[in-house]
């Protein structure tokens, strides 16, 4: 390999820094450069309620939280198992854990100072930092273009690894505007669309102006697309000004997603007493009440608290609280039709990117020899949980590794 090639990382996130670690530890020359005032924003933003860096499900049980992309994946994750990855986070001098959800955090639940010894050994290792760099393209003669304060910058470099997130949180970059810019030199690219996102349900402003910001906790949610996928899970929702939105929300919002898109509407049923049998729930509100409304014998019987009552009375047709198998089928089974799509700048992540028919084994653009793509604005999407963050981490590491490889076929 020459002695001094010179790789250009676009993007300053998970995907990117990861690839320059792997280039800049094998002694390669490494100018990142990212458009905002600094690097790794999200990825300090997603720490913020606790740094879920992965999960230590099994193996069988991880891959297929990528869903239809397992297969093109499990190459890309295996190089970077969830075991490997909280190695490398060892090595940074950061202790990590276990969740009781089987979730994997720092020992302080912190990115920050994650952040900051990955930063340090990247500047250890020689890695430029040129922020308030906005990539605009490239002209024929082979230079990168970049916007900074001080006017257009040309660069030239032996490769160039692609990281530019994907279309979530434009505030802390993932803009998507680096989409027409691809899909103009003809790389396929599938449209941006929100992942883990919330949905809007058309509440009462009664409803609203009462329960928005509060958690239903422990229901399980089930849901059937129209082409008979099914999904059915446990967990705990958030009640939002305009509909729903949290863990278990987006567990399921890919399907929800593409149904909405296909149908024009989802309707989901909440079971708000999953470890309650339907005949327990009658045998118990059947119980004289008194003077007790049966709102309050809701609460007394069945220990329902007001968000979970306020969605009763928001969904039920109030004939049907007289009706005791109605108003508990009702309870394992609320149906609630979800409307529409939150924009994709509230989501967490989202979908649509560089297609993978676009790329290499080594995630090289086909068309494009020597520019490598990684991270979020790939075409794939996971739901939370740390399977985001892994998945981030290993193409960056695989985009690395794939411009080592070039680098050694093409500069000796």
């Amino acid at each position: 390999m020459n002695a001094s090639p010179t790789v250009i990382v676009i993007g300053g996130g998970p995907a990117g820094l990861m690839a320059a670690d792997v280039l800049s530890q094998a002694g390669v020359k490494v100018d990142l450069y990212d458009a905002m005032p600094s690097v790794g924003r999200k990825f300090l933003m997603a720490g913020k309620g606790g740094m879920n860096i992965s999960h230590s499900e099994s193996w069988d049980k991880f891959l297929p939280r990528y869903g239809a992309r397992r297969a093109t994946l499990e190459p890309i994750l295996s190089g970077f198992k969830p075991e490997a990855l909280r190695e490398w986070v060892h090595d940074l001098g950061i202790d990590t854990f276990v969740g009781s959800s089987g979730r994997v955090f720092p020992a302080d639940m912190k990115a920050a100072p994650l952040l900051r010894a990955w930063l340090h050994r990247l500047r250890v290792n020689g890695v430029s930092f040129y922020v308030r760099h906005r990539w605009t393209g490239w002209p024929e003669d082979g230079l990168w273009l970049f916007e900074t304060r001080e006017g257009q910058r040309k660069i030239k470099a032996d490769a160039v690894v692609l990281a530019l997130g994907g279309g979530s949180w434009a505030r802390l970059g993932s803009t998507g505007a680096w989409a027409p810019l691809l899909a103009g030199h003809g790389i396929p690219v599938e449209p941006l669309k929100p992942s883990n996102c919330g949905f809007d349900s058309g509440w009462s402003e009664h409803f609203s102006s009462r329960f928005a910001g509060q958690p239903l906790k422990s229901v399980r949610l089930s849901f059937t697309t129209t082409d008979g996928s099914v999904f059915s899970q446990r967990g705990e929702i958030m009640v939002t000004a305009s509909g729903l939105e949290g863990g278990l929300i987006y567990a399921a919002s890919a399907l929800l997603r593409d149904e909405i898109a296909a149908a024009g509407f989802a309707r989901i049923y909440l079971d708000l007493t999953p470890d309650k049998e339907a005949t327990a729930l009658i045998e118990r509100l059947s119980k004289a009440r008194g003077k007790h409304s049966m709102v309050n014998h809701l609460r007394k019987r069945l220990g329902l608290d007001g968000v979970k009552r306020g969605l009763l009375r928001e969904i039920v047709p109030a004939a049907d609280f007289d009706n005791l198998a109605r108003l508990c089928a009702a309870i394992k089974a609320l149906p609630i039709r979800l409307l529409a799509v939150r924009p994709i700048d509230e989501a967490i992540s989202s979908a649509g990117g560089v297609t993978f028919e676009a790329l290499d084994g080594q995630l090289m653009i086909r068309s494009m020899p020597g520019v490598f793509c990684a991270g979020e604005m790939l075409d794939w999407e996971a739901p939370t949980g740390g399977y985001l963050l892994s998945a981030c981490l290993a193409s960056g590491r695989a985009a690395g590794l794939g411009v080592l490889n070039w680098l050694q076929k093409t500069c000796d």
